[in-house]
């Protein structure tokens, strides 16, 4: 039996120690936010917070998250500058990383308020399949509070 909080709630799940954290999340908790990607903890979609920290979870095992505190994109608090700013960048095209973009960046801000483009880019190394890059990119000063260096005149 592992305990840990999801989410800001207690919970406890029965399962091997060894199993991914991502399979704990999807299939026994049912929170679907957190994407299945490449499984080997390269592309990001399934990015949460662990302890505050942007963790892959395909990579993560059950025996590490013990006691531990896990933030999906469901726990992310209303009004959240960061979705909030996907969707006035007009980010997502397919949408099936941005879950975990989300996560990646709340997570990077929280330590790097107010980003150059060198460290968003040294920073989210998730994959976005469809390119949006560029609009990630201002999708994260707009949440930083600051304006894009795209933009600037």
């Amino acid at each position: 039996m592992v305990s840990f909080t999801l989410n800001g709630k207690a919970v406890s799940v029965d399962v091997p120690d060894s199993t991914p954290l991502l399979w704990v999340i999807r299939e026994h908790m049912k929170l679907t936010g957190t994407k299945f990607g490449c499984g080997a903890g390269l592309c990001g979609a399934c990015t949460v917070h662990l302890d505050g920290e942007a963790q892959r979870s395909c990579s993560v095992p059950m025996e590490a998250v013990a006691g531990r505190k896990v933030t999906t994109l469901e726990g992310l608090p209303a009004g959240h500058p960061v979705p909030a700013a996907w969707i006035e960048e007009d980010v997502p095209q397919c949408g099936y990383c941005q879950p975990g973009m989300i996560m990646a960046t709340a997570a990077f801000l929280a330590q790097t308020p107010k980003p150059t483009d060198a460290q968003i880019d040294e920073a989210i190394t998730n994959i976005c399949r469809c390119g949006t890059y560029s609009r990630i990119r201002r999708a994260i000063h707009r949440a930083a509070g600051q304006p894009s260096p795209e933009r600037r005149g």
